[in-house]
């Protein structure tokens, strides 16, 4: 199970990379392990300003379909393009090339309500 240390995390398994006043989101490799084949994903969110936790978009596999959860309060700025042609990115690189959405975060103290990797792993029971 790969749980990068330097990456945050939530308990509805997005990853959260933070980049200056961005933050770059996607799902872990455990959520990616549980879905199964990602065939697509969907993010009509792009430009809206969103609360925490509200739904930015889904991730269908094979099998179901999940909501995305945002993961700090903000702008959406970019969704990763690349997912409409290859949404099976998310499987093979789900913290590189398999990323999601860019937030412009609003508030810099929801950070420290994200899980460290270690809470993570915990979480998971990995």
């Amino acid at each position: 199970m790969n749980i990068p240390s330097e990456l945050k995390y939530t308990k509805d398994h997005e990853w959260v990379r933070i980049e200056g006043d961005l933050a770059v989101v996607g799902i872990t490799d455990f959520a990616q392990k549980e879905l199964g084949d990602i065939v697509y994903v969907e993010v009509e969110t792009e430009g809206e300003t969103l609360d925490k936790e509200e739904v930015f978009g889904t991730v269908e596999a094979v099998k179901t379909v999940s909501d995305l959860f945002l993961p700090l309060s903000g702008e959406i700025i970019a969704f990763n393009d690349v997912l409409e042609q290859e949404p099976e990115k998310v499987n093979s690189d789900p913290y590189g090339e398999g990323w999601m959405i860019k937030i412009k975060f609003s508030d810099a103290s929801e950070i420290d309500t994200l899980l460290s990797a270690e809470e993570y792993t915990d979480l998971i029971g990995a």
